[in-house]
């Protein structure tokens, strides 16, 4: 099978990243904000069930939610899921969420999980 070169003239242009995916993508700055902390509470999400080898079964119960709700965060739906639904998932898996605020291009909010006196931080994506 021959590749099929590229003609100079058939160049893609790249458009340099702002930094956040979502704004990129079009989303306004405050969807981006949300689409951006929900992003972070799944992948906590994501973590502690890998981390503990759960089934979907068993993380369904752990979190207090159905099977395929569970199937549905691991696909990354993130449009079915509120910042207030994962927060309360997290806080039945024994995970206390805290949010820094800043203001400007830093980082928006950081997300401290505690859990048996041990503290990891996880950087929300920058905006």
């Amino acid at each position: 099978m021959k590749s099929k070169k590229v003609d100079s003239s058939e160049r893609i242009p790249i458009t340099k990243s702002c930094g956040d995916v979502f704004i990129d993508l079009g989303f306004s700055v405050e969807e981006a904000a949300s689409l951006n902390m929900r992003c972070s509470l799944m992948d906590a999400i994501e973590d502690i069930l890998k981390n503990r080898r759960l089934t979907q079964a068993e993380a369904a119960k752990l979190l207090g939610v159905s099977q395929p709700r569970v199937s549905n965060l691991v696909r990354g739906r993130i449009d079915l899921f509120s910042i207030d639904a994962l927060v309360e998932m997290l806080a039945r898996a024994g995970i206390r969420v805290n949010v820094r605020l800043s203001n400007g291009r830093r980082r928006a909010a950081k997300i401290s999980r505690r859990t048996a006196g041990r503290t990891t931080r996880r950087a929300s994506p920058a905006r």
